[in-house]
């Protein structure tokens, strides 16, 4: 799908723009979330800017829906696709924003750094993935990597299998944490990880799936007739 679209971006000026500023979108974002696990994990103190670049990518979000808009008013030719799947994709990036600014409210309610006794490791871990899959999800898209794509998909559920695991320890008491504050911590950090995981996922399956799929597993394909 996106090999057709990236092919389109090359004579509709409109969709070229939004694809870039989902782009400079998933960048930002990146940026946001280093700023708000350092703000919650190391510093313990709120970002200062992160209402004002929250609100910047929400009016990235409104420019590429404009622009979808225009296109599809405008064009002799709109590519009705292609429209549908930035216009998804787009939601999901500004979710992620959305995801990052909870991680810097929870560092402002938290006193000091977040420290997350036996679930320390763990946390540093899914944080890791988190990372991993932004560095990889921004040139997959540029260069259509299905590879990458489905890399990406496939650490999402690790990291979804293993927040889930980790919530059932703190719930059931098989891990131990300072105090109250610190186990509220811990769940509300991990569902954030999570989410934000979710949304980047989403994004992913955009490479290998027709616009109806995205956000879902890739449909399996079925064996060619002999």
């Amino acid at each position: 799908m996106w090999r057709e679209i990236l092919r389109l971006f090359k004579t509709e000026s409109l969709c070229e723009e939004s694809f870039r500023a989902c782009i400079t979108m998933l960048r930002d974002c990146k940026s946001m979330f280093e700023d708000a696990v350092r703000s919650l994990r190391i510093e313990g103190t709120p970002g200062t800017e992160i209402y004002s670049r929250d609100r910047m990518i929400n009016r990235f979000e409104r420019k590429v829906r404009r622009n979808i808009v225009t296109h599809l008013a405008i064009s002799k030719n709109p590519d009705v696709n292609t429209a549908l799947v930035l216009t998804a994709i787009v939601i999901d990036i500004e979710r992620i924003g959305d995801y990052t600014k909870n991680i810097v409210e929870l560092a402002a309610a938290h006193p000091g750094p977040f420290e997350g006794g036996d679930l320390d490791e763990e946390i540093r871990q899914l944080e890791e993935t988190v990372r991993s899959m932004f560095e990889e999800l921004i040139p997959a898209l540029e260069n259509t990597d299905v590879d990458a794509a489905r890399r990406i998909m496939g650490d999402h559920q690790m990291l979804a299998d293993r927040v889930e695991e980790s919530l059932q320890d703190l719930i059931s008491c098989k891990v131990k944490l300072r105090d109250s504050g610190e186990a509220v911590t811990a769940a509300l950090y991990l569902r954030y990880l999570k989410r934000v995981s979710a949304h980047l996922k989403n994004v992913a399956t955009s490479i290998v799936n027709p616009f109806y799929r995205i956000g879902y597993r890739e449909k399996p394909q079925e064996p060619a007739a002999e």
